[in-house]
């Protein structure tokens, strides 16, 4: 397994929620309001970074909008290669989604892969009228043609780095970093 090691912070505590609160604004902007429209946290990381984005446009509107999880363990497609055992935990949405206007909510798009695992996912449990994406960090080297509706930020980095977002709900602290691999 490779070793990284921190290289720089990218957000901090601060910057994060500037990120999420603009996010918020864009959100109510392009869909005219939040009427039909319920956020879906992408587990784990992608849970309370919509629960916040919630609470922001809570604030901005004056009443609350629907928060549901997604757990993508299913649709993954590459199962067959993990190591470590899998665990399911269940998606909870509190309403059909169907005909409703949904926002995926994630840390980080990278690929792509795990945005396809979360359609699949979702398109199970009914038709929505439109899936937009929202991520705090989009970090380039897509292997399938996605792209997010609302970014935190942009941040182009190499197959060297990766991104770690630390959420105070999971991690106890909140802030972006880039880790670097170790070695050669």
């Amino acid at each position: 397994m490779q070793e990284y090691q921190e290289k720089t912070q990218l957000m901090d505590e601060q910057a994060l929620q500037r990120a999420l609160t603009r996010i918020a604004h864009e959100i109510i902007e392009r869909n005219k309001g939040i009427d039909d429209l319920v956020l879906v946290g992408i587990r784990s990381r992608g849970i309370p970074l919509a629960e916040r984005l919630a609470r922001a446009i809570e604030r901005i509107e004056g009443r609350a909008v629907l928060v549901g999880t997604l757990d993508i363990t299913l649709h993954r497609d590459d199962l067959d290669r993990l190591q470590e055992r899998v665990t399911v935990h269940p998606t909870e949405l509190p309403v059909s989604i169907v005909d409703k206007i949904v926002v995926l909510v994630d840390d980080v798009l990278f690929t792509g892969r795990t945005v396809r695992a979360a359609l699949d996912a979702l398109i199970e449990l009914g038709r929505p009228r439109l899936i937009q994406l929202a991520v705090l960090v989009d970090r380039g080297h897509r292997e399938l043609p996605i792209r997010a509706d609302y970014v935190g930020r942009n941040v182009p980095t190499s197959r060297r780095e990766q991104i770690a977002v630390r959420i105070k709900e999971i991690d106890g602290s909140d802030e972006v970093v880039i880790l670097e691999q170790s070695g050669s």
